[in-house]
């Protein structure tokens, strides 16, 4: 049931946002906006398979884009890609081990505009893959953000980002496990991340 679930949210994110994407270029081919975006991403620790002590999770650089569209004056639709690598210490083998954490989401913002300063507010709903040494599973995710933009032209712009992920992750503790053995446990069955970043967009 919980797998349906996660599907059911997944490829329905994925089918609104390719739909969006396809509709008739002629419908807002003045509005397209693409914005690529680099950053510094935060994230819940991970827990020790052998004393269920905490393990740091180290702070990674993000990198992203994201295509968006004029929905209204005050107001866009956007899908967004962002991807980041973490590193940890095994609790089993005291080594170094890496993963990805990519994320894909349909999000509406709001533009609280003021001359060429612009605030913003996002939320969104989609998926987030991990790839750890010998999982890859997805999950479903929501995301909200807080953000800036100077619009130094009318197609120019620099942008500024606040943004938090949630992703439900299903008390699934076998991402980080090779046989019998595990190199960490998750915690709870939510994962956290918040990132900063900074990014240039581009309107046609």
């Amino acid at each position: 049931m919980r797998t349906s679930l996660k599907s059911a949210i997944i490829t329905g994110t994925l089918v609104v946002s390719a739909a969006t994407l396809l509709l008739p270029f002629s419908t807002f081919a003045r509005d397209i906006e693409i914005t690529s975006y680099i950053g510094q991403v935060s994230t819940s620790d991970l827990v020790s398979s052998q004393d269920s002590s905490d393990l740091v999770v180290d702070d990674a650089s993000s990198y992203g884009f994201a295509i968006a569209w004029q929905d209204s004056p005050s107001g866009q639709g956007q899908v967004l890609f962002n991807t980041a690598s973490h590193n940890f210490i095994s609790s089993s083998d005291l080594q170094e081990h890496s993963f990805d954490v990519t994320h894909l989401h349909f999000n509406g913002v709001t533009q609280l505009k003021r001359q060429n300063y612009v605030t913003t507010v996002s939320l969104g709903l989609g998926g987030t893959h991990f790839k750890t040494d010998n999982k890859d599973e997805i999950y479903p995710s929501i995301t909200m953000a807080f953000g800036t933009r100077y619009e130094l032209s009318q197609s120019f712009a620099i942008v500024t980002e606040l943004r938090g992920y949630a992703s439900y992750i299903d008390d699934d503790n076998q991402l980080f496990c090779e046989g019998t053995t595990c190199h960490a446990l998750l915690e709870d069955s939510l994962w956290i991340e918040g990132s900063i970043s900074v990014g240039f967009a581009f309107k046609f």
